[in-house]
């Protein structure tokens, strides 16, 4: 049977007697990848003459379609979440201390909310840093958003976080009230625990008594010689470099502004290592007698401590105590110490709830660091609250742990035995889920090292991440209002 295929010529010869393309059909774009090998041979493959590739080429010289800032972000974006957050709290003592007031002189302030907003986004996203801050407020949407066209430098970013201690303090209340409004969170049952955080200041900056002795002479000579170096130089000079010109005697000729922050150096100095040396006694009061190593202090931050950290190596830092409500998951309290040890920080934490919330929690959490028998006494003294810590093992095996001592206070003898109890280790078990869960969050949104020196400015930065996983949970618990999962 007679193939009825056409057969190659009389595809080819039609082809061969059509018009060349237009001009405007060779230079329309195609889907050739300008990156893939362009053939060069002036015959294809079905033998007709090849012209100029057809390509698509960037033309940066387009108009992008205009928007508005509020188009940036889709409607189920987190930061609008964080946005809507904010506007439920109460932030009337920030905006009572702002001076650009209706009829006033002065620049306009920048809105409270605004700077609230983007540090807490930012910690819920692990930024940490005001300067890294500064630039996603010009370069992210999600930030840009937040800003909402207001330019933000990261002096004012830096300074709104770590200089409002008392601000900070009030908000961590309303987020947990937040929650116990809703019925998402109680404080019967608490779980307390404590995460060495690495401190800004390095090893190499402690020092021993007699050397901070001596940093501190130099330090206040030179202090007096830029003083005496000020007060000899002329102030009636006209202009900078006829200022500069007269300065032959100093050992290089520098600006006044380069002047004054050589001063404020010096006397920062100073004080640092004023604050090291009044430091000292504490931490030599600590060295047991006949011990030959001696108390060193940092001269960058006299609250840095060294510390045993959980890799076992020792570095300077401070020891975070979040406690969490075992209800929820809210931090309901929070606060930073110099000491590396647990022992002795659940008392204060829990007149710390008291004092916050007027109700005292009627169990309290903690792991064996907890563990001191003063406080086991000192806590359930009156019946208030019980605690729920591990007892430590004898020495002796044939020791039965979970019984009374005959040197135990009639509190630590009912905590040993009530610690026995299947029913003591089962609500013992809740501690790792509530306490731990809160240190993994703070670790994930980057809590490794403190950017900040003092203890002031460390305890701000522990209770933004504190404000900020009570926000974390209050998005998470909301779909249970509604019946959902």
């Amino acid at each position: 049977m007679k193939s009825t295929r056409p057969s190659p010529q009389s595809v080819v010869a039609p082809l061969a007697d059509m018009e060349p393309p237009c001009s405007c059909e060779a230079t329309s774009p195609t889907a050739v990848d300008p990156t893939e090998p362009v053939a060069t041979s002036a015959t294809n493959v079905r033998g007709l003459d090849a012209g100029q590739p057809r390509l698509r080429v960037p033309d940066r010289q387009q108009l992008l379609s205009p928007k508005i800032i509020d188009d940036l972000l889709e409607a189920d974006h987190p930061a609008r979440a964080v946005w809507s957050y904010v506007l439920k709290l109460d932030l009337t003592p920030l905006y009572d201390r702002i001076l650009a007031r209706s009829g006033v002189a002065g620049r306009p302030a920048i809105d409270p909310r605004l700077l609230v907003a983007l540090w807490l986004y930012a910690t819920l996203t692990g930024v940490t840093r005001a300067r890294q801050l500064a630039v996603l407020c010009r370069r992210h949407d999600a930030f840009r958003w937040l800003a909402g066209g207001v330019s933000v430098n990261y002096h004012t970013l830096a300074d709104f976080r770590t200089d409002n201690l008392e601000f900070l303090q009030t908000l961590l209340n309303q987020s947990v009230e937040m929650l116990r409004q809703q019925g998402l969170v109680d404080l019967d049952r608490v779980a307390q625990d404590g995460m060495r955080v690495r401190a800004s200041a390095g090893a190499a900056s402690f020092r021993r008594r007699e050397t901070l002795e001596q940093l501190l002479l130099e330090a206040q000579a030179k202090v007096q010689r830029l003083q005496q170096e000020r007060m000899a130089l002329p102030t009636d000079l006209p202009g900078e470099n006829d200022f500069e010109a007269e300065r032959a005697d100093a050992p290089a000729c520098r600006s006044p502004r380069q002047e004054a922050a050589a001063r404020r150096h010096a006397e920062v100095r100073v004080e640092r290592i004023e604050a090291a040396l009044e430091r000292m006694p504490e931490l030599e009061a600590k060295i047991e007698p006949g011990e030959k190593k001696q108390a060193r202090v940092s001269t960058t931050d006299a609250d840095a401590t060294v510390m045993k950290m959980a890799d076992g190596g020792f570095r300077p830092a401070f020891n975070v105590e979040y406690s969490t409500a075992c209800k929820g998951q809210a931090v309901v309290g929070a606060d930073v110490v110099t000491v590396g040890s647990d022992q002795g920080q659940m008392p204060p934490m829990l007149d710390q709830i008291e004092q916050r919330f007027g109700q005292r929690p009627q169990e309290s959490l903690g792991d064996g660091g907890f563990v001191k028998l003063e406080d086991v006494t000192s806590i359930e003294a009156g019946g208030q609250c019980k605690v729920y810590m591990p007892v430590p093992k004898p020495k002796k095996e044939t020791v039965n742990r979970y019984e009374p001592k005959a040197t135990d206070s009639d509190e630590v003898a009912q905590w040993r035995q009530r610690m026995g109890t299947p029913e003591a280790q089962e609500i013992y078990k809740q501690r790792a889920a509530t306490a731990e869960c809160v240190n993994a969050q703070a670790r994930n949104r980057g809590l490794h090292q403190f950017v900040v020196r003092g203890l002031e400015k460390v305890k701000s930065v522990a209770l933004w991440f504190a404000i900020v996983h009570n926000m974390a949970r209050f998005f998470a618990l909301q779909p249970q209002l509604a019946g959902g999962p």
